[in-house]
């Protein structure tokens, strides 16, 4: 379908998040060393983090640009790399794990500057704006934390 209401794309990236913390915390479950766990499991909290605000974001006043519409004829809802990215893992070290969070979130915020260019209100551009920020501030704090734990 080509035509898509803001709350899909919401809804989407929540479900995202949700999907991806359980794979880390399934992983962190499996045989990996004491920082590669201790790295997932940050990342699993992180991404129930990521979830809560989006949710947050349904439930607030933000009804006008939720239901706003949009045409993109592209593979929405969900950019396919986004849904190889948790299956093809690296838990050979904390740093292919942070790589990986690291492409995660970078699309996602591709993804969500792509709405903000493309928007054709001036809330729903805001709102897109708004949204790719926080994931970059999100990619400077989750590299952060992880070089801390490697640094141990």
């Amino acid at each position: 379908m080509r035509f898509h209401q803001v709350k899909e794309l919401v809804d989407w990236a929540v479900d995202f998040h949700r999907r991806l913390g359980e794979q880390y915390t399934a992983l962190a479950q499996g045989e990996v060393s004491e920082r590669v766990k201790m790295a997932l499991e940050y990342l699993a909290e992180h991404e129930e983090k990521m979830q809560r605000e989006l949710e947050e974001y349904r439930q607030e006043d933000q009804r006008g640009v939720l239901d706003a519409w949009f045409d993109d004829p592209s593979d929405f809802p969900h950019p396919p790399m986004l849904e190889r990215l948790p299956k093809s893992l690296d838990c050979s070290s904390v740093q292919s794990v942070l790589a990986t969070a690291l492409t995660a979130h970078r699309t996602l915020q591709d993804l969500y500057e792509h709405r903000a260019e493309g928007a054709v209100g001036r809330d729903e551009h805001a709102f897109f704006a708004a949204l790719s920020r926080g994931h970059e501030a999100e990619v400077r704090r989750v590299a952060r934390d992880m070089q801390r734990l490697e640094d141990y």
